[in-house]
């Protein structure tokens, strides 16, 4: 059946704004860096949305050149939503992890690996047994050239798929980045403070062609 969180709620049927901006009250929990929404000079960001954010960040900030991240929400209608508005599915965001990086280090094509082969985005509103709009995929970029490679990259890895046997069409959402808003502090780097925690990441054994 469809799950009513998995419905998208539009302007008019979302929940209110909020008055109060969530600013995460503690520096990255792994490498001490100021959690912050704006890039750095000589970097860059892109957002992305794998389904639960906090296996998602432990991925990328493994990366050699990812040089910050953080957890929020993005995509959605509601200003300065909390972690239990967006769960509710009534605020048209989706959890996403902001990924800052330095190009000359890392190339978004590895950082697009990262996201296509780590999480399933041909399911729509769920990942997994995360159901609801919140947990869809989604790329939300920064400029032409980020558009251009992640586009490039979807068609690569929708052959892929179809080459490995898998026929589902991708449902990832890919639009200009709009506000982002930081989730609480408690979620900022969650599985580096509690190793064992969940995360419900699953990828489809098909990777990202090399050499776009």
């Amino acid at each position: 059946m469809f799950n009513k969180k998995q419905q998208p709620v539009t302007l008019e049927t979302a929940l209110p704004d909020r008055q109060n901006e969530i600013i995460p009250s503690e520096p990255h929990a792994v490498n001490g860096s100021r959690l912050n929404k704006e890039t750095p000079e000589g970097q860059q960001q892109i957002l992305v949305a794998m389904g639960c954010f906090w296996g998602a960040e432990r991925l990328f900030w493994k990366i050699d050149g990812v040089t910050n991240t953080s957890v929020g929400y993005s995509g959605g209608f509601t200003t300065h939503p909390t972690y239990d508005d967006v769960c509710s599915a009534k605020t048209g965001h989706a959890e996403v992890v902001q990924v800052v990086y330095d190009p000359k280090i890392v190339d978004l094509q590895q950082l697009l690996a990262t996201f296509w082969e780590s999480h399933d985005p041909t399911q729509g509103m769920r990942q997994g047994n995360d159901v609801g709009t919140q947990y869809r995929s989604g790329i939300y970029w920064f400029d032409e050239e980020q558009r251009d490679a992640v586009k490039a990259s979807k068609d690569a890895f929708q052959a892929a798929l179809k080459a490995a046997g898998k026929h589902e069409e991708i449902t990832t959402e890919i639009r200009p980045a709009g506000a982002y808003y930081f989730a609480e502090t408690f979620h900022q780097q969650y599985l580096h403070k509690n190793p064992n925690g969940y995360c419900g990441l699953g990828g489809t054994g098909v990777c990202l062609p090399p050499n776009l």
